[in-house]
C-alpha cells in the first residue's frame, strides 16, 4: 500500500477512495458498522457518540455490571440449594416429576457437602467455598424459572430476553441506555476461552439497536496479549502509519466541509476509524495482566500452569471495569461445559476452574472500592433435575451419574450494587424440581437488573419498524422484584 499523500485537489473523490482503501484497518471490532447493518434509526448524537456516558432515568444502585456466565446449566441442587429430602430418598422414586427433555429415574442425592456461612447462615456447597467467604454480600434466588428445558432458547432467553426471535442482548440494551465511561474501550465486552457457547455471537447481538452496542468478542484463551486484542489490532500497518493515515483523512475532510455540505455517514465512519485507533493502545494496556503484581494473580489462581483462562477472564474483568467498560460477560467455555448429563461430579472440575477467581473478583472490587456500584451476576440458563437422567441412545455412555435439563426451578445469585445480602429469595419444592415459593421468571430478574441500573423497564425503549421495543417484552407480566433490593 502506498503511503504518499495524494492530490489534493481532487479531495472529495479521494476522501473517499482513501476510505475505501484503509477500509476496517483501524480496528476490525467492525466500528465501521455505525452507520447500518441493522437498519434502525439511531439517534444523532448516538451515532455521533455511541459510546458516551449517558444519565439513566432515575438514580441508579450500580453503574457496571459482570454476567458470570455458567453455560451449560448448573445444578441448583449440587451448588447454592441444598435437599436434605434428596439424601433420604436417593435411589428411590419421588412422589413427583416433571416432565424435561430426556427421561428422568430415581431420586439422586448430591455427591457435594453444604455448610452454612457468614452471619447469614447461608448454605453453600463445597463446590463454591469460596465464593461462599462472601455469602452475607450475596442474594441467592432459590426460584428462578424459565420456558423449555433446551439449551439455544433458554439462551436466547436470558441473553435476549426471548426465546425464538431476534433481540437485542441484554447486555446491548444497557451499553445502549448508558453508554460507556471510556471512549477508547468497547462498552460491552464478552469473554469466553477456546471458542464460543452454544448460539454463538447470538448470545450478545445488538439485533436491531445500533450494532456499535454489540457484545465483542475475546477468546480468552489466548496468553498473549497481541492475540487478545485482535479485536482492535491492525496487522497490516503499525500505529504510527495509521496515523498518518488518520491524520490525512482529518485534513481531506476539513477541506470537504469548506466547499460542500457535511456528509454525516462519512463523518461517523472516520469518527469510527479514530475510536478504533485509540483502541489499539487503551486494549493493550487492559488486556495486560502480567502488569499486575504477582501476588495479584496468585489470589486469582494464576500460576501459569493448567485451566486458567477463567480466572485470567475474572482478572481482566477487573482491570477492565477500573477503565469504565459497562458491561463484562464471562463464560465458562465452549460450547455448553456445565451440561453434565452423564457424569455430575464433572462439575467438581468446572468449579475449581470458577469459584476462586469469582471469590477473588469480589474481594478485588471490594478493594479497589468498585464492588457496591458494579452488579455481579451468576448462574445458567437453567438448572438440573433432582432426579437422575437414565441412559438413552447415543447419549451417556450408558452412565447414571447425571441430571438432565430443568427450567422448572434453579438459581441465580447476584451481589454488589443495590443488592440485599445475606439474604434468599424464593425456593424450589423439597426436591429441587419446581420453584414454588416466590417464583422468578428470567424476565423479572431482567426488570430488576434494570432497575438497579437506574431504569424503568417498561419505559426503556427502542422503536423499531414503527414499534416500541423493551428487553421484558410487550406483555405487562415481568416485574422488579423489590425484596432482593437493599
Amino acid at each position: 500500500m502506498s503511503h504518499h499523500a495524494p492530490n489534493l485537489e481532487h479531495h472529495f473523490l479521494t476522501r473517499r477512495g482513501l476510505l475505501s482503501r484503509i477500509g476496517m484497518g483501524f480496528g476490525s471490532m467492525a466500528l465501521g458498522k455505525l452507520m447500518h447493518e441493522t437498519g434502525a434509526q439511531a439517534a444523532p448524537a448516538t451515532v455521533q457518540d455511541p459510546f458516551g456516558a449517558r444519565v439513566p432515568q432515575f438514580t441508579p444502585k450500580a453503574k457496571r455490571v459482570v454476567h458470570l456466565f455458567m453455560n451449560g446449566g448448573p445444578s441448583h441442587v449440587d451448588t447454592f440449594d441444598p435437599k436434605p429430602m434428596l439424601t433420604k430418598l436417593d435411589g428411590k422414586m419421588l412422589p413427583n416429576t416433571l416432565k424435561t427433555e430426556r427421561p428422568t429415574g430415581a431420586g439422586f442425592k448430591s455427591p457435594f457437602t453444604f455448610q452454612k456461612y457468614g452471619k447469614s447462615g447461608l448454605e453453600v456447597s463445597e463446590l463454591f467455598a469460596n465464593t461462599a467467604q462472601h455469602a452475607d454480600d450475596m442474594c441467592v434466588i432459590r426460584s428462578m424459572h424459565a420456558d423449555v428445558p433446551n439449551h439455544e432458547p433458554s439462551l436466547g432467553l436470558l441473553n435476549c430476553g426471548e426465546s425464538r426471535l431476534n433481540r437485542p442482548s441484554m447486555g446491548s440494551w444497557i451499553t445502549y441506555g448508558l453508554g460507556s465511561e471510556n471512549q477508547n474501550l468497547p462498552g460491552y465486552i464478552v469473554m469466553c476461552p477456546n471458542g464460543m457457547p452454544i448460539r454463538r455471537s447470538k448470545n450478545w447481538q445488538a439485533a436491531f439497536l445500533p450494532s456499535v452496542y454489540q457484545g465483542t468478542y475475546v477468546d480468552s484463551e489466548n496468553l498473549e496479549v497481541d492475540k487478545l486484542v485482535e479485536f482492535v489490532r491492525n496487522t497490516s500497518l503499525d500505529l504510527k502509519q495509521q496515523r498518518r493515515q488518520l491524520d490525512l483523512l482529518l485534513e481531506l475532510n476539513q477541506r470537504h466541509m469548506i466547499e460542500r455540505q457535511r456528509d454525516g455517514q462519512l463523518d461517523a465512519r472516520i469518527q469510527s476509524y479514530e475510536l478504533g485507533y485509540r483502541m489499539q493502545m487503551e486494549a493493550s494496556d487492559a488486556f495486560d495482566i502480567m502488569k499486575e503484581p504477582e501476588s495479584v494473580r496468585q489470589m486469582y489462581g494464576i500460576q501459569g500452569k493448567g485451566k486458567e483462562a477463567f480466572a485470567r477472564q475474572c482478572l481482566i474483568a477487573r482491570r477492565l471495569l477500573e477503565r469504565g467498560v459497562r458491561f463484562l460477560q464471562l463464560w465458562t467455555g465452549e460450547g455448553q461445559p456445565w451440561d453434565n448429563h452423564d457424569e455430575i461430579l464433572d462439575h467438581k472440575r468446572l468449579a475449581d476452574q470458577t469459584d476462586r477467581p469469582i471469590a477473588a473478583l469480589m474481594t478485588d472490587l471490594k478493594q479497589r472500592g468498585l464492588f457496591d456500584e458494579t452488579l455481579l451476576i451468576w448462574g445458567g440458563e437453567f438448572g438440573r433435575t433432582p432426579s437422575v437422567e437414565l441412559p438413552t441412545p447415543g447419549s451417556n455412555a450408558g452412565k447414571q451419574r447425571g441430571r438432565d435439563h430443568n427450567h422448572w426451578g434453579f438459581t441465580t445469585w447476584m451481589a454488589g450494587g443495590g443488592v440485599k445480602g445475606g439474604t434468599v429469595y424464593g425456593a424450589t419444592d423439597e426436591f429441587g424440581f419446581q420453584a414454588v415459593e416466590n417464583p422468578m421468571h428470567v424476565r423479572d430478574l431482567h426488570a430488576t437488573i434494570l432497575h438497579l441500573l437506574g431504569f424503568d423497564h417498561h419505559k426503556f425503549t427502542y422503536r423499531y419498524a414503527g414499534l416500541d421495543y423493551r428487553l421484558t417484552g410487550v406483555e405487562d407480566g415481568p416485574k422488579v422484584i423489590h425484596d432482593l433490593i437493599a
